[in-house]
């Protein structure tokens, strides 16, 4: 319960970074997010709609997708993001705290980034193409930031041709860009680590870790200078993992050598959800 909740202060207080990012950055001067975000910003600067019920309602069909296909675990927290950010969009005042525009288009795209970050490091999403990217990455490895990055490009090289204004359009594919760097940095669930693991208590050792679904190789292995014959247990988890199986071998070989190694690539089945 105590995790469960701390996972959902911590979505909360991503969509609370993610609406100061619209509005102390990029909503004073005119420019574009990517995404549903980006699509509410244009409607919100062109028409009498609200840029903030626009967000809210467009990212509805898309959570009700995203419950069928990602999980409603997953879904749950990327509602309460999308909840937290509608709610501070009206509560923090649209307020421009940089007065240049492309300082405004940097530190708008940093306070995004880690604010969808930090709701994907929970174990949620901002909605909107995060929803869309997250099913993409499901199926294939590519990090989130680049998959977002990408689509939400092509959304904002249209709103500068539809709105004929394409110095604001190539600043706002900067906040973008720097959305996505930032967003990869706090996001590693895409990156995977290769553990070797020696260790006496092998048996001991496979009871906890293969009820975690990853698959461990065993392998003979012979000292070099004891000539003692040992087994060396090799698998293959990701970033996000990497602490809950280090917890495992200390508790279970404290005397245990490991060599942990990133991992540039994976053929064949691997778990990625």
């Amino acid at each position: 319960m105590l995790k469960l909740t701390t996972k959902s202060l911590i979505v909360f207080l991503g969509g609370a970074i993610i609406a100061a990012g619209f509005n102390l950055f990029l909503l004073p001067h005119e420019l574009l997010s990517g995404g549903i975000s980006g699509i509410s910003m244009l409607i919100g600067y062109f028409t009498p709609l609200n840029f903030n019920v626009m967000y809210f309602v467009f990212n509805i069909p898309l959570l009700i997708a995203g419950w069928f296909l990602l999980g409603r675990r997953f879904i749950s927290f990327s509602i309460i993001n999308v909840i937290a950010t509608t709610w501070m969009l009206n509560v923090l005042p649209v307020t421009a705290i940089a007065h240049d525009q492309l300082t405004s288009a940097v530190f708008g795209g940093v306070l995004i980034g880690a604010g969808t970050g930090l709701a994907f490091r929970a174990g949620g999403s901002s909605g909107g193409l995060d929803i869309v990217a997250s099913i993409i990455t499901r199926f294939r490895d590519f990090p989130v930031g680049a998959v977002i990055a990408v689509m939400n490009g092509m959304i904002i090289l249209l709103a500068g041709y539809l709105n004929n204004d394409w110095n604001i359009a190539l600043i706002s594919v900067l906040s973008i860009y720097i959305t996505g760097k930032v967003l990869d940095l706090i996001h590693i669930g895409h990156v995977k680590v290769t553990l070797f693991i020696v260790t006496n208590e092998t048996d001991k050792m496979l009871e906890q870790l293969l009820p975690r679904q990853r698959g461990v190789t065993k392998i003979k292995t012979q000292g070099a200078f004891t000539d003692h014959e040992k087994d060396m247990l090799m698998t293959v988890t990701t970033k996000y993992e990497l602490d809950e199986v280090k917890q495992i071998i200390r508790a279970t070989d404290p005397k245990a050598f490991v060599n942990i190694v990133e991992t540039v690539g994976i053929m064949g089945s691997f778990r990625r959800n």
